[in-house]
């Protein structure tokens, strides 16, 4: 019975042992395992088993993308101002072996290395280039650390520059700065508007002179196509009225002929014809000798009926 129980208990501290040594790495995640003290091989995720008292996990390694938030550093200027950046670096493991054999404290290298490469930048740059230059310097930042950390198993994806605290009297300079930038632009936008306001009614202006020149012009046409309308329409009543007359006397001249007038009647219609002819108007007058022939013998016959009576 003993030898059965010590037997038992072998095999159960067997299980016990086996069991413990079964090892599942779950997902991004690494184990870093040493055999007698050497490094041994990287378990990837899975199921894995390791050596009792031969083989142990030196590093459980994550290989997420991690956030080291470092505090505020102190940097110069070329232009000689000190002010305080903090930066925050984002990184990921990609070498397990590398990250626990490569360096002692990596995140505290990360820090220092970081501070130190952004008092090299800062110090080429001057002022006003550093508060409009983020980017470039967290571009400059990155691949620096990224080319110094690659021995360590280290990748930077990406370094911002948190917070740039300039000294107080360099943030009330700048506020008076950016006041009077303002300033400036709020009175170029109104001399803008005032100027852009006048050619409007200057354009205005014009656009209403050439339009009533326009009609002017249009009624001064109008008016003299009227005044020449009428003088045509006036000339061809005229015309109208010549011809009309015209015809008439050569009517009356038809039918005095068709009537075979005598020598008489004809030197009395001249004589008509001469007294319209002058119209009270003619000062001097020729009158034709039968005429005066016939004057004379109206002359006489009027002394001759005076006498009878």
């Amino acid at each position: 019975m003993e030898w059965i129980i010590i037997l038992a208990v072998l095999l159960l501290a067997i299980v016990i042992l086996v069991v413990a040594n079964i090892k599942i790495v779950p997902q991004s995640k690494a184990y870093v395992i040493e055999r007698l003290g050497a490094y041994k091989c990287t378990w990837q995720t899975g199921l894995h088993v390791k050596i009792p008292f031969l083989e142990r996990i030196a590093t459980v390694v994550s290989l997420k993308e991690k956030v080291a938030d470092f505090p505020p550093q102190p940097v110069i200027t070329k232009d000689n101002v000190t002010m305080q950046i903090d930066t925050v670096v984002f990184y990921q493991i990609t070498d397990p072996k590398l990250f626990t054999y490569g360096v002692e404290h990596p995140v505290a290298a990360i820090e220092n290395l970081t501070a130190t490469t952004l008092r090299n930048i800062i110090g080429e740059m001057e002022l006003d280039h550093t508060l409009t230059s983020r980017d470039v310097i967290n571009a400059k930042i990155r691949g620096i650390l990224d080319e110094a950390t690659d021995p360590w198993g280290i990748k930077v994806n990406r370094v911002e520059l948190k917070n740039i605290f300039p000294p107080k009297e360099i943030q009330d300079a700048m506020e008076k700065q950016m006041k009077a930038e303002r300033e400036r632009r709020e009175a170029i936008l109104r001399a803008e508007g005032e100027k852009a306001s006048k050619i409007l009614v200057a354009e205005g202006q014009k656009e209403s002179q050439i339009l009533a020149a326009e009609g002017e012009k249009q009624a001064a046409i109008l008016r003299a196509e009227a005044i020449k309308e009428s003088k045509i329409r006036e000339a061809e009543g005229e015309a109208e009225a010549i011809v009309a007359v015209q015809r008439a006397k050569g009517e009356g001249i038809r039918l005095l002929n068709a009537s075979e007038p005598t020598k008489e009647v004809l030197t009395l219609k001249g004589l008509d014809a001469f007294a319209a002819a002058a119209d009270g108007k003619a000062t001097k007058i020729i009158i034709p000798s039968e005429l005066q022939g016939l004057a004379s013998i109206t002359t006489t016959a009027a002394e001759l009926f005076k006498d009878a009576k």
